[in-house]
């Protein structure tokens, strides 16, 4: 019996691309399941320092839901480093004028803090409505467990 632990090599890695459609699916319910699949973790093969993950495509960002009245009671916040460089923006403007960000910006904080999790979250791909230009990669239709 062989007792040594495996490790992936970037060469033996296959990465698949799959499709998750976002409409009417909770935010950070839904972010847990897309880090989790880009760091490679829901795979056998999963190595913590190599770039196992699937590649994600993410469609109809906009119709993205959040629980009790997070829509205008939280914010993100950005800062200019300059005086008077604060700006906030609340999930209601965010869903309305950029919901690619929102969802990137969630996954991004569920990713390791290191120069990998850059490389992760390059493999995901996020679009407001139904139409996506990855069809030349088949991507699967994947179904979050959660709802």
């Amino acid at each position: 019996m062989n007792r040594q632990t495996y490790l992936a090599k970037n060469n033996e890695v296959k990465q698949d691309w799959l499709l998750v459609d976002a409409s009417d699916k909770v935010l950070g319910r839904m972010a847990t399941e897309i880090a989790v699949i880009l760091m490679g973790k829901n795979k056998p093969t999963y190595t913590p320092h190599h770039d196992v993950g699937d590649f994600v495509v993410i469609t109809n960002a906009a119709k993205i839901k959040l629980t009790g009245n997070k829509f205008d009671q939280k914010f993100y916040e950005t800062y200019s480093g300059h005086p008077s460089g604060r700006k906030l923006y609340s999930y209601r403007e965010l869903v309305e004028k950029k919901p690619e960000l929102l969802i990137k910006l969630a996954v991004r904080r569920m990713l390791p803090k290191n120069k990998l999790a850059t490389k992760m979250l390059s493999k995901l791909k996020v679009y407001a409505g139904e139409e996506h230009p990855h069809q030349a990669q088949q991507p699967t239709v994947h179904e979050l467990k959660s709802a």
